[in-house]
């Protein structure tokens, strides 16, 4: 039995540089079970193998895309008995939304130390919090399941940044800044393409809920994580449950500049705000001829007559790792 299950996923940015120092440090402690997978395809072997050595904590090494595939496997093909252990995410991706969610930041060596020293002195239920996760079914064999659903134009902007924006080299957070600032420029001034984001086109969703909402957005979110975006967090009010949370913004300036100042001020769902919609609630259905959303770094596409549907889980254990 190992103390922790470690996957890792070599193909992401950070374990390019990373790797070798995340093997030295597995080879000092062998009470880590190391896998590593080559490709996002390898993942369900991957599970399968870790869940024979019944670790009490599964750490992920990758970017979102790799925690969302594990989710998946860990949540859906039953190698647990149906009680897989908590899950420790290390910061180590482009935009690592889930890993800061949980309190993992920084040196990713140093958050493992961190995942190896509660398990260690035995702390482990007092960092162990549960999250519901989004279960998003595009009319596939089973549901993927991630934290992070971006949609609207924020889902044109964020494919914009892992196109034209990282291939500049820039450190991360300045990226996500930059892509921000020119996406935000292109909705001003409803221009686009070439050097910028592409021209701002409104989408029609229809996203049920306890009811209907229907309009034209800018700005979609879906997520279970408290900060929904660039340190975006909801009040006290919202966001503290680990419910599935909506954050649809209607296509218009003053209404996106609504969103923003809530967002500054610390209020972002406290009040009734025009053109800003912000609910919490267990089913989501988006529908229309333009319906990309990304899923913690994946594309779907709701199609004509195959609407894509969002609901949550049950609550599910991490491993928070800040103080």
């Amino acid at each position: 039995m190992a103390s922790v299950a470690l996957l890792s996923n070599p193909r992401s940015t950070g374990n390019r540089a990373l790797l070798p120092r995340v093997r030295e440090y597995c080879a000092a402690h062998p009470d880590i079970f190391h896998y590593e997978v080559e490709d996002v395809d390898q993942i369900g072997e991957a599970i399968r193998t870790i869940a024979m050595v019944s670790p009490r904590i599964v750490a992920i090494n990758g970017g979102d895309g790799t925690v969302q595939a594990a989710l998946t496997e860990l949540y859906s093909g039953g190698h647990f008995g149906g009680s897989p252990p908590p899950v420790a995410v290390l910061p180590n991706g482009k935009t690592n939304l889930i890993a800061l969610d949980l309190g993992a930041e920084g040196d990713p060596i140093k958050a493992l130390e961190r995942v190896v020293e509660l398990v260690s002195n035995g702390r482990l239920e007092d960092h162990v919090i549960e999250r519901q996760l989004i279960a998003l079914d595009s009319g596939g064999n089973r549901p993927v399941l991630g934290m992070f659903l971006g949609g609207a134009y924020l889902a044109d902007v964020m494919l914009y940044c892992r196109n034209r924006i990282y291939p500049l080299g820039l450190p991360n957070g300045l990226s996500h800044v930059l892509a921000a600032i020119l996406g935000l420029f292109a909705i001003i001034f409803g221009i686009g393409g070439g050097r910028l984001p592409p021209k701002p086109e409104p989408l029609t969703v229809s996203l049920i809920r306890q009811g209907q909402l229907k309009g034209k957005f800018s700005l979609l979110i879906v997520t279970t994580l408290e900060k929904l975006l660039l340190s975006i967090r909801t009040s006290d009010t919202h966001g503290g449950d680990g419910r599935m949370k909506l954050l649809a913004v209607d296509r218009s300036v003053g209404a996106l500049f609504r969103m923003l100042g809530a967002t500054w001020r610390g209020t972002l769902g406290q009040h009734q705000l025009a053109g800003v919609h912000f609910e919490q609630g267990d089913e989501i259905r988006i529908e229309g001829e333009r319906s990309n959303v990304i899923l913690d770094g994946e594309i779907f596409e709701a199609k004509h007559g195959r609407p894509i549907i969002l609901t949550s889980t049950q609550p599910v254990p991490f491993l928070r790792l800040a103080a």
